[in-house]
Parts: structure tokens; C-alpha cells; sequence
């Protein structure tokens, strides 16, 4: 595939440099994380001995204490550059999973979780910021389309390699899962250190004016418009994860094993059509604010249709396919939003600032995250198709704020390529006899 290889792979997508290393990092980091994320109470717990309340209450302080890193290591990319973030970052992941099977009492748990959380929790930011450092216009894009079909194919790799490891040699084997973890965060660290920065954009008129910092992105209302509307659509993200499991076992009162063929249908088709999707939506010349928008609608079509399931409530076989459709529909406004939408905010941010503006727009998941749970479950309590409700008309706000902000937010943000030089790469594909979608 074209995306791997480094190469420009259509008529105005810039080259990237170390692409393929790049991919294949993240790609390995993922397997990683796969191993250990949907175990991480019983992982740490073999890993350190220590009680699953000690280990819980732990993992649950650090985490909160990695969100309010975010705005540090926004800072910190602003500085140094996301790539030298990224690099550390690597590095203190590779050493924590290397030091947790030594961290047997409770200081040393919280001590190397409390580290390793700090760079968890900023990871995402310090990506983001990567992506937007060594890539400009539709090349943002497919690197974002690559990225999440890459994370959701080596978090599935990861999780069916550690269910493996302790089918065969037991939950001893959580120990070398972890130094297992250690190498493939410093493997993906070394790949990618290769990738290669692009150079700066020209100067504006601004030049010589010292950064504002974060008072210069409180000002900035359209970029905290489009990080409040990514908050609507990120409580969607949640509810596949939280409110689907519950509403499946109270409302419908369905089989648990449909959660898992849920999950599983969703994760094979971000992984395996992710990046064909996203290029037919790249290709097609749309609007970074259309397309996140059309991924927000599809969500609230998704979160519709579990409405009316609810309210139907029919036989099993019907409820099943039905599910599964849904899934589907569900999937495919991830797959068209996420892209769009992640290039969208790398793009709307200012270079000089992008590690803040991206903290601070990164934070609307992590309040997402954090919120769902107990709204979701509050709602659910009330009745099983008001959560989705919810849901439905925070899409729907989310798609119509896209809209609005279209015309508030900087041209090349909006366009994944200046229009000027879209009409000139058409022009380009028609004189040599291709179809002008493949050059837009």
C-alpha cells in the first residue's frame, strides 16, 4: 500500500520522510498497549502482587494526575519539538513496564505508575503534535487514517498474543508480558526517531512576537468552539465501550457475547478498511469540517437506531442483526470523523503553539472519558433509550457546530489542500487522462 511507503501516493499529498518507520512504531507501541490494557487490574496485580483495590486505586490516582500533565507536555512540544517529546515519552513507557515486575511494595507501584500514567495520558497530544511536525496538507490526513487502523489492528494483535501467552504458560507469564511491553516501546522509539520533521512554514506577519501560551488559545474562540464540538462527538467514542455492555444486558436483556462480537466487528473494520475509507473521503475533495460532520451524523443515525431497537425490543435473531448493523454504521462515522477530525485540530492550530492548542483540545476526550461512565449509567437508570438520546442530539450539535465553524477557522485547516492548488492538481490528473477525484 501506498501508505507505507514513504511516497507521495496521490498528485498533491507532500512526501513524508520515515513514513513507513513511523507507522511501523506506532504499530508496534500498539501491540504493547494491547497486551496489557484490557488486563490492567489483573496484569499489575501478578505483575506486583499487590491487592486489586491497592492496584485500582493507584492506576485510578495516577490517571488523574496524567490529565493534568496534558497541559505540560503541550508546553513542553512547543519547546523542544513533538518529535524530541516523543522520543522521551517512548523512553520513560520502556522503562516503567522494565521496572514494574521489581515494584513489589506500594510506594514503588504508585512511584513507576505514577511516571509511566504521565506519559500514557500524554501520549496522544505528543502524537498529534508529531503528526502535524512532519506532515502538511492531505498527507495529515492519510497519516491519521493510518495511524488508527494501525492501533486498532496491533491493540487486537496485542490482546490476542498476551490471551495466548497465558493460555499456555499461565498468569506467570505477566511478567515477561511486561518486559515484553519495555521492547516494543523502546523498538518504537528507535523507529520513530528516523521520521524527519518538515520544514517550517514561511513566517506571517506576526514573526518576532513571543508566544502567548495558553492565554493566546483561550482567546482563540474558534479552535475552543471545535474543541467543544469534539467533546459532543468523543462522548460518542465512549459509548460503544461504557453504555454499550449495560443497555445490551439491563434493556434488551441480550447474550454478554454480543459485546464481544461488537467489539470485535469494530475493531476489524477500523483495521481493515480504515485507510480505504479515509482515501475515498480524502480523494473526494471534501472539507475536513464536512466530513467530520458527516461522521458525526452517522453516529447519531447509529444512536438513533438504538432507540428504536429499544422501543421495538424484538426476537433475538432480529435484535442481532440489527446490533450489527448499527455496529456497522457506527464504525464507518468513526472511520469518516476521526481522520477528519484529528487533522482538523493539528491544522487549526498555530505551529509556534501547536503542543498547547492540542493539549487543550486533546482534554475534551479525556473529560469525555471520564464523564461517560456516570452519565451513562445516571441516564440509564431513567430508561434505556435516554442515554442515546443524549447521545443522538450531542452528535447532531456536534455536526452543526462543525458547520458554523467553517467559515471561523483558517482556510488550510478546512481544506485538506489549498483550493488554488486542488483545481491545479485536477487540472494536472485531466491532462493526463486520470480522474480528477484521484488528484483532489
Amino acid at each position: 500500500m501506498a501508505v507505507f511507503r514513504g511516497e507521495t501516493s496521490t498528485a498533491g499529498e507532500a512526501k513524508v520522510a520515515g513514513e513507513r518507520s513511523l507507522l511501523l512504531g506506532i504499530g508496534v507501541s500498539a501491540i504493547g498497549i494491547g497486551m496489557y490494557v484490557p488486563f490492567s487490574l489483573v496484569f499489575f496485580h501478578h505483575v506486583t502482587g499487590l491487592s486489586f483495590t491497592l492496584v485500582g486505586l493507584v492506576m485510578t490516582v495516577t490517571g488523574v494526575a496524567g490529565l493534568a500533565f496534558m497541559p505540560l507536555a503541550g508546553s513542553a512540544v512547543d519547546r523542544f519539538g513533538a518529535k524530541r517529546v516523543n522520543l522521551v515519552l517512548y523512553g520513560i513507557r520502556a522503562l516503567g513496564f522494565a521496572l514494574y515486575p521489581f515494584a513489589g511494595s506500594l510506594p514503588a507501584f504508585a512511584a513507576v505508575a505514577l511516571v509511566t500514567a504521565l506519559a500514557d495520558r500524554s501520549f496522544s497530544v505528543v502524537q498529534q503534535s508529531l503528526i502535524g511536525e512532519v506532515a502538511r496538507g492531505a498527507a495529515r490526513d492519510r497519516l491519521q487514517a493510518s495511524t488508527r487502523a494501525l492501533q486498532n489492528a496491533g491493540m487486537g494483535a496485542g490482546a490476542l498474543l498476551v490471551s495466548g501467552v497465558l493460555a499456555l504458560w499461565g498468569t506467570g507469564a505477566f511478567t515477561c508480558t511486561a518486559w515484553a511491553n519495555s521492547l516494543a516501546f523502546a523498538l518504537a522509539g528507535l523507529l520513530v526517531g528516523r521520521v524527519r520533521p518538515v520544514p517550517a512554514e514561511p513566517a506571517g506577519p506576526c514573526a518576532g512576537r513571543p508566544a502567548a501560551g495558553y492565554r493566546m488559545v483561550l482567546r482563540d474562540r474558534p479552535f475552543l468552539g471545535l474543541t467543544a464540538a469534539n467533546f459532543l462527538t468523543a462522548l460518542g467514542y465512549s459509548a460503544l465501550s461504557v453504555l454499550f455492555p449495560l443497555y445490551l444486558s439491563t434493556w434488551l436483556a441480550a447474550p454478554d457475547s454480543l459485546t464481544g462480537a461488537a467489539f470485535t466487528l469494530n475493531t476489524a473494520l477500523c483495521a481493515g478498511i480504515g485507510v480505504l475509507v479515509a482515501g475515498r473521503v480524502r480523494r473526494s475533495g471534501a472539507r475536513r469540517t464536512r466530513s467530520a460532520a458527516l461522521g458525526a451524523l452517522l453516529f447519531a443515525a447509529a444512536f438513533a437506531g438504538q432507540i428504536v431497537l429499544g422501543t421495538l425490543r424484538p426476537g433475538q435473531s432480529a435484535t442481532l442483526a440489527a446490533l450489527l448493523v448499527i455496529v456497522i454504521v457506527y464504525t464507518l462515522g468513526e472511520l469518516v470523523h476521526s481522520p477528519s477530525g484529528g487533522a482538523l485540530s493539528v491544522s487549526a492550530a498555530p505551529e509556534p503553539v501547536r503542543g498547547r492548542y492540542l493539549a487543550t483540545y486533546q482534554l475534551s476526550y479525556s473529560l469525555a472519558t471520564a464523564l461517560a461512565p456516570s452519565l451513562f449509567t445516571a441516564l440509564l437508570a431513567v430508561d434505556g433509550r435516554l442515554p442515546w438520546a443524549v447521545l443522538t442530539a450531542a452528535a447532531l450539535g456536534a455536526a452543526l457546530a462543525l458547520l458554523r465553524l467553517e467559515r471561523h477557522l483558517p482556510a488550510e485547516a478546512v481544506h485538506a489542500e489549498p483550493p488554488a492548488a486542488a483545481a491545479a492538481a485536477a487540472a494536472a490528473a485531466a491532462a493526463a487522462g486520470r480522474p480528477a477525484t484521484a488528484a483532489a
